[in-house]
């Protein structure tokens, strides 16, 4: 089968005038003509015609076989380690594939379509790049002379349809009571950053809280590479940071698009995740009025991520670290950090709010904290245990939300 697809691959591409613009139908029929001609010395199941005819077609047109695992809804993560060596991560399990690209350099080929088309660049030279699918999965991808073993290429894939917040509570992510209490908190303007691991789902909870912004304010998202979904904002502004040209000219870094963002008249700035010195303009535009603000990091713990900010902001400036402390914590109200249990689930860890500055440190409330309660079935059982209560009303009160906010709690 690899030979016969190989053979039509190569006389299409023969055939084909790559001078002009070729239809899809077209390939479809050149490919169906060349399987007729060869069925008839040789016998192909129907099976093996729909699945030759759907291979070949990817590798002319789409992205050879990474198309099979973009288009399986139950895989999430897809880790090419050179040319033979394709894992993925299913249904919360990393395994091995029997896939494989022809050649290094047909797997190269294929980076090389993902990346131009999202309006970026990786060569030798530049051998790191941070790009997305159209559908927005988020592409990572590093060259030799960086990688040993050939190109790697590692993508995060998105689900179709967006989680919601209901969805996160079936799947157990989050406890109704908690969510709903959130909910109150982005609509009374508290701004909320999120922090967790690699994998822990960061950027699918930022969006399914996104979806409690009232729908007639302006929102501005900055990010590296666009993943956010906000589909029920009108008044979008969708930015994203532009990369160095080969003279090392033209960047335009994430501190330039949070400045700029400032004179656009948002009422909300929510930047998809800060890993330098961005940290410093994301804190001064919460601390600015622009509150109800969001952003996420990464983070082992949400006291961890209050240091990993402390870093970030010292990255950018020279100033002293009381001084650095107290910005942050008269910006970031709440911190909810993510992680994954043994059973591989996400879910949220802990909530903390931040109170202060008291001795030169950084005062935090604990408010909700995971607590297990046993296993079944391989699954972790457990829930969000109240710690506190909220201490700091002040947006509650001024949006008139106190009282139906403490009726939200875990019954």
């Amino acid at each position: 089968m690899e030979e016969l697809k190989k053979r039509i691959q190569e006389e299409i591409l023969e055939e084909l005038d790559l001078s002009v613009d070729v239809q899809d139908d077209e390939i479809y029929k050149m490919i169906d003509g060349k399987l007729d001609w060869y069925s008839k010395e040789h016998f192909l199941s129907v099976k093996d015609k729909i699945m030759l005819r759907k291979d070949i077609f990817h590798r002319l047109r789409g992205l050879d076989v990474l198309s099979q695992l973009l288009s399986k809804d139950s895989i999430t993560e897809i880790m090419i380690n050179g040319h033979e060596k394709i894992f993925v991560e299913e249904d919360g399990k990393i395994y091995r594939t029997n896939l494989k690209f022809e050649s290094e350099a047909r797997l190269e080929n294929v980076i090389q379509q993902i990346v131009a088309k999202a309006n970026r660049r990786v060569n030798k030279a530049s051998p790191i790049v941070d790009t997305r699918l159209s559908d927005g999965s988020r592409v990572n991808v590093l060259l030799s002379p960086i990688s040993l073993d050939g190109s790697i290429l590692t993508i995060r894939k998105f689900a179709k349809e967006g989680f919601t917040m209901e969805k996160l509570i079936a799947m157990k992510s989050i406890d109704a009571p908690v969510a709903k209490r959130l909910k109150i908190l982005i609509e009374s303007k508290y701004n909320i950053f999120i922090s967790g691991g690699t994998g822990s789902g960061k950027t699918t909870f930022l969006n399914a809280l996104s979806q409690f912004i009232p729908k007639d304010q302006r929102i501005i998202t900055i990010e590296d590479s666009a993943e956010l979904r906000l589909m029920q904002i009108e008044n979008l502004v969708r930015l994203e940071v532009r990369n160095a040209n080969i003279e090392g000219e033209n960047e335009i870094s994430m501190r330039d698009l949070i400045k700029s963002s400032l004179r656009m008249r948002p009422d909300r700035i929510i930047v998809g995740e800060v890993r330098d010195g961005a940290a410093l303009d994301m804190i001064a535009a919460m601390a600015t009025g622009h509150d109800g603000s969001l952003s996420t990091g990464h983070a082992n713990s949400a006291s961890d991520m209050l240091k990993r900010l402390e870093t970030m902001v010292l990255m950018a400036v020279d100033m002293p670290v009381t001084a650095v402390r107290q910005q942050i914590a008269s910006a970031i109200d709440i911190i909810v950090h993510l992680g994954r249990l043994r059973d591989r689930s996400r879910r949220v860890l802990e909530i903390i709010e931040i109170v202060g500055v008291k001795d030169q440190e950084i005062l935090t409330r604990p408010l909700y904290e995971f607590k297990e309660t046993g296993q079944e079935d391989g699954k972790v059982k457990g829930y969000l245990e109240k710690k506190n209560e909220l201490k700091n009303l002040k947006k509650l009160q001024m949006a008139g939300r106190v009282l139906e906010y403490e009726k939200q709690d875990i019954t």
